[in-house]
């Protein structure tokens, strides 16, 4: 899988994001980076524990790493989390969390893939 399959594969904008690195060996760096943040986990947690603001923090950061990535997909889904958890815990939280899951798992999956066609 090449970088540009992989984007689409997850739903992302490679072209955005090649213009805004440069290179694609910077882009595969932070790509490849994403996959040992933690956000996701602190975010997951923090729902279970019902700490909102924390949770909310941690869908900020999920959503500014997929803006300076082109995550588009996961951007978007991020960025309703984090606007329902801004002010604490609301009805809608519970519904964005499980998109952001299963766009988060879907991402996840493209870049694995695309660094085990790297070795």
């Amino acid at each position: 899988m090449t970088l540009q399959e992989c984007y689409m594969a997850l739903g992302g904008d490679y072209r955005d994001v090649v213009n805004r690195l440069r290179s694609d060996r910077l882009v595969q760096k932070f790509v490849l980076k994403f996959l040992d943040d933690d956000s996701y986990n602190l975010l997951c947690r923090s729902m279970a524990e019902k700490k909102y603001e924390d949770a909310f923090r941690a869908a900020h950061t999920i959503k500014g790493m997929c803006q300076n990535l082109s995550f588009t997909k996961l951007l978007e889904a991020s960025s309703q989390l984090s606007d329902a958890l801004r002010h604490g815990w609301t009805p809608e939280a519970e519904y964005y969390m499980k998109q952001v899951t299963e766009v988060y798992r879907q991402t996840v999956e493209a870049i694995r893939k695309f660094h085990e066609g790297l070795a």
